[in-house]
């Protein structure tokens, strides 16, 4: 591994450690238009995605309660950060990016420019006991979005 992809590598495990310690947007949003629960039965992380959605189609504000693993907690809160201001389609288009990334470990999906941040979940494919961590709150977005009323799981 060259040094310049071994300092990213550090970088990224860096930011997945940040968002774990310090959760984004963390707490019940009241006013939130669409909701979802997620479960991740194999290790226990539970989380409710809350998000508010405006009449033109966008995410105006998003945050997530729950527990779980370091891995689970971050990615919610990069999640909550990455879909603020984007229209439904996009965030469709960005949980389907990120679960294919990690499920897949094909890295040429593409994330948006202005979702790179998201490539620090990339590490997780290496620990295939963790990816069910990493995707759950990107299973509740799309049940959220969808307005699916059944508690979205990695199962």
């Amino acid at each position: 591994m060259s040094e310049t992809a071994r300092d990213m590598q550090d970088l990224y495990r860096e930011l997945v450690l940040d968002h774990s310690r310090n959760p984004r947007h963390f707490g019940r949003l009241d006013d939130a238009t669409h909701t979802a629960d997620g479960i991740n039965p194999l290790c226990g992380d539970k989380l409710q995605l809350y998000l508010r959605v405006n009449t033109a189609g966008e995410i105006e504000s998003s945050s997530f309660e729950g527990s779980g693993c370091a891995i689970s907690i971050a990615s919610a809160s990069l999640l909550t950060d990455a879909v603020r201001g984007l229209p439904i389609a996009q965030a469709q288009a960005c949980s389907t990016a990120v679960t294919a990334r990690l499920t897949t470990g094909d890295q040429a999906i593409e994330l948006a420019a202005n979702l790179d941040k998201l490539r620090a979940l990339d590490g997780v494919r290496h620990y295939p006991s963790r990816v069910k961590c990493a995707t759950l709150a990107w299973y509740a977005l799309r049940s959220a979005l969808n307005q699916d009323n059944t508690p979205a799981t990695t199962e």
